[in-house]
């Protein structure tokens, strides 16, 4: 009886917790419009590209991947994400290496980054009070309410800048679609990964603002896209510029290539626009995300989709071909 009344506490300290702390108010979509957004991509798509590119290795090739599918994907913008790890001084630094590294994809590709490329934020948030301003964060808003057709945001990062456009302009729950790689699994011990952590406000107002959400889980699902050294170098090495410069940063990102796989976790948000058939997924209510970084369930909360698997082989194939078919063009 105790144990069930500690329960009953706990439930109702989590209400009470979200009720005041997202206190914003966003666009209530109605069942069946949740669900056409939520439905596989058709057709030619729009959308555009927010990652924090110079974090590790994998952005780098889910930019270039999207970059050449201009069948399937129509790229209006690209935004620099802020990151902070070894590889960066600071958010700021971090955003800013993000973004230089997009300025040497694009050349190595041949592609202007005028009104193309966009800074992103310089920290992460501290409130849901206080969007941080950015030239990111105001196109996107700008983008997404200059169109009736909805605008896919593919979140490849810590979605800071994501966040922010939805605080700065809450009615865009109305005109986006966001696909998130962050996050583990709905049925893991902890949501926790490097997404998601580096700005658990962020992640939280993503869940929480009701926005149309496609949930890429690192694991069990985009931890799948594994690829070695010897693959890498027989499918891109030659393949003109940027296929000589993906196989150099993937080789340098470790010393010890003997039995060495990596993970290329971010092309999984490109791949799914481009044919949702290659995942598993589920339609099911939007978990709440604590302060603890673990799953909390209220089947009151909106429906979004997470996918639970992903078939690895035809997505790697479809990239491959798209760089080696680019060079050749």
């Amino acid at each position: 009886m105790k144990a069930q009344f500690t329960a009953v506490l706990i439930s109702f300290a989590l209400l009470l917790h979200y009720s005041f702390s997202f206190a914003q108010s966003y666009p209530q979509l109605s069942d069946q419009t949740r669900l056409e957004r939520l439905q596989a991509p058709q057709g030619k798509i729009r959308m555009v590209l927010d990652t924090d590119t110079y974090n590790e290795i994998d952005d780098q090739f889910a930019v270039v991947y999207a970059l050449l599918s201009p069948e399937q994907l129509e790229v209006e913008a690209l935004y620099a994400a802020p990151y902070l790890n070894d590889r960066s001084t600071s958010p700021a630094d971090g955003m800013q290496k993000s973004y230089e590294e997009i300025l040497r994809l694009l050349d190595k590709l041949g592609k202007s980054p005028d009104n193309f490329v966009y800074k992103g934020s310089d920290a992460f948030l501290q409130s849901v009070d206080q969007p941080i301003q950015s030239d990111a964060a105001q196109d996107l808003v700008e983008r997404a309410m200059s169109s009736s057709e909805p605008l896919y945001v593919l979140a490849v990062g810590a979605p800071t800048n994501v966040a922010s456009a939805l605080l700065m302009e809450p009615e865009i729950v109305n005109k986006i679609v966001v696909v998130w790689l962050g996050g583990k699994g709905l049925q893991w011990r902890r949501a926790s990964e490097f997404n998601l952590q580096q700005d658990i406000i962020s992640s939280q107002v993503i869940f929480d603002s009701g926005v149309p959400l496609i949930q890429l889980p690192t694991q069990p699902v985009t931890s799948h896209l594994l690829t070695t050294v010897p693959e890498i170098e027989k499918h891109l090495q030659g393949q003109g510029a940027i296929g000589d410069y993906l196989v150099e940063i993937f080789k340098d990102y470790h010393q010890e290539h003997y039995a060495w796989s990596k993970v290329i976790w971010d092309i999984s948000a490109v791949a799914y626009m481009i044919n949702a058939s290659w995942f598993e997924t589920e339609l099911v209510h939007t978990p709440i995300l604590t302060d603890q970084q673990t799953y909390s369930f209220d089947n009151t909360r909106p429906l979004y989709r997470v996918a639970t698997y992903l078939h690895r082989d035809p997505i790697f194939r479809d990239m491959f071909r798209k760089v080696e078919q680019y060079n050749i063009d």
